[in-house]
């Protein structure tokens, strides 16, 4: 039987970092040497040893094992269990339950990005050491919230409206457990004014105004218990990077991020709800009426049936039907996101890349298995105006109307997502020593 005598384990590797030698590299070099470092120790010790982790989520009784290990295991055993008897020095110190509570939930990318991360964890087995004991220091706290007692921490917020006076527990007659926002400019407000009465008061309205025009906009009486935010000549997912932070919205089950060009007459919000809560979606759209706008087969609307999750698209387009676009696979105009989902996405969202282009083809990366929980809602469809308010937002340059220039930087944009996402999994793969999947098509050179 396992027994752990101490749940939480350090093990320090300072001097190596601390050293002459890898001051003298950049901080990308430094990690990739880390992380070479840790494949080699992978293949002399053999599977048992995984990079960072070493061995968490593999033992019945222990979920934190790593090096050294205070244990009791018979020695036939630790090979098996990754124990080893090893006072190593060459890499930061490392709080396993730290890395576990706060790294857990993120991507592939997270194993690129540690390093940085962890960096500011150095030392902290110190640190608790040195302190008076009446001090406090919670590693395990957020970041930079270490001094403050657990019982203080409130790290998550909301949109809900509050009084200046009162009560601040009398403050909510109503908890609204869904998000919807809209990217507007006031030209669409009669369209928006329809699309709204279309929520009802279990929804947040949370609105973006590119134009700069907000107080117009309280002609209609859902405007002054809605969210206004304004920026200029700004995009959707601009907006949804800076203020749609996954612990912002954490309390919403489900998070719409819509454009302002869609007819909504034949949708009702809390039906679509209860659809994808039925069939499991954790990334959905509505279906988009076949005579509208649409690109891709896949979320043009079908008949007789509540939800797809597959479709035939053009010969030679679907390698894998499981693969978008005829599967695992909506449009950016209207998708619809649950909380976990989300928070898979915000991060994956690249912060100057502002149009959005490619991530409806990389947003199966976030659920799994995506085929199953990407779909379309039929029977609660949409019209696609495809009014091009976003393009007149532009600049004419060189002869070009503003909305090829817009037109110009999407393409641009969805090129570099792309070429950023390959180069993130090629680096992935190459340090973990793993042979990558196929090669995938560029959608791009379509």
């Amino acid at each position: 039987m396992l027994r752990v005598h101490r749940p939480r384990l350090i093990f320090n590797f300072n001097n190596f970092l601390q050293s002459e030698f890898p001051r003298k590299f950049s901080e990308k070099i430094r990690i990739r040497l880390s992380f070479l470092l840790l494949r080699k120790l992978h293949r002399l010790i053999g599977p048992p040893f995984y990079p960072v982790w070493f061995f968490i989520h593999k033992t019945p009784k222990c979920q934190h094992v790593g090096l050294p290990v205070t244990a009791t295991v018979p020695r036939s055993d630790r090979r098996r269990f990754g124990v080893m008897n090893l006072k190593s020095t060459i890499f930061p110190s490392i709080d396993l339950t730290y890395i576990e509570d706060k790294y857990s939930g993120l991507s592939t990318q997270a194993l690129l990005n540690i390093w940085s991360s962890l960096k500011h964890n150095r030392g902290t087995r110190n640190e608790v050491h040195k302190r008076n004991d009446t001090k406090i220091w919670v590693p395990t706290n957020p970041r930079g919230a270490e001094r403050l007692p657990p019982g203080i921490i409130e790290s998550q917020s909301d949109f809900y409206l509050r009084r200046l006076w009162g009560l601040p527990s009398e403050d909510l007659v109503l908890r609204p457990k869904y998000l919807v926002t809209f990217t507007v400019g006031y030209d669409q407000r009669n369209n928006i004014d329809a699309a709204v009465k279309k929520f009802s008061e279990n929804f947040t309205i949370l609105l973006f105004h590119y134009d700069g025009r907000t107080s117009e906009w309280e002609e209609f009486e859902w405007s002054k218990r809605a969210i206004h935010v304004s920026v200029r000549k700004q995009t959707k997912w601009w907006y949804a990077k800076r203020f749609l932070h996954p612990d912002i919205v954490a309390p919403y089950d489900y998070i719409f991020i819509w454009d302002e060009d869609l007819g909504l007459e034949h949708f009702d919000a809390e039906e679509y709800i209860k659809l994808v809560r039925k069939h499991g979606l954790e990334i959905s759209q509505p279906g988009l009426e076949p005579s509208s706008g649409f690109t891709w087969q896949m979320t043009r609307k079908k008949e007789d049936t509540e939800v797809h999750k597959e479709t035939e698209e053009r010969p030679g387009w679907c390698a894998d039907p499981h693969l978008p676009p005829c599967a695992a696979f909506v449009e950016i105009m209207a998708p619809v996101f649950s909380r976990g989902a989300w928070r898979c996405a915000w991060h994956m969202m690249q912060n100057d890349l502002v149009h959005g282009w490619g991530l409806d083809f990389a947003l199966r990366k976030c659920v799994e298995p995506a085929h199953e929980k990407i779909g379309v809602v039929d029977s609660q469809w949409i019209v696609h105006q495809t009014v091009p308010s976003l393009g007149n937002q532009g600049r004419a340059e060189n002869g070009k109307a503003p909305w090829e220039g817009v037109r110009e930087r999407c393409r641009r944009e969805w090129s570099m997502f792309q070429d950023r996402m390959i180069a993130a999994e090629r680096v992935y793969y190459e340090v973990m020593g793993i042979d990558p999947p196929n090669s995938t098509v560029r959608w791009t050179d379509i």
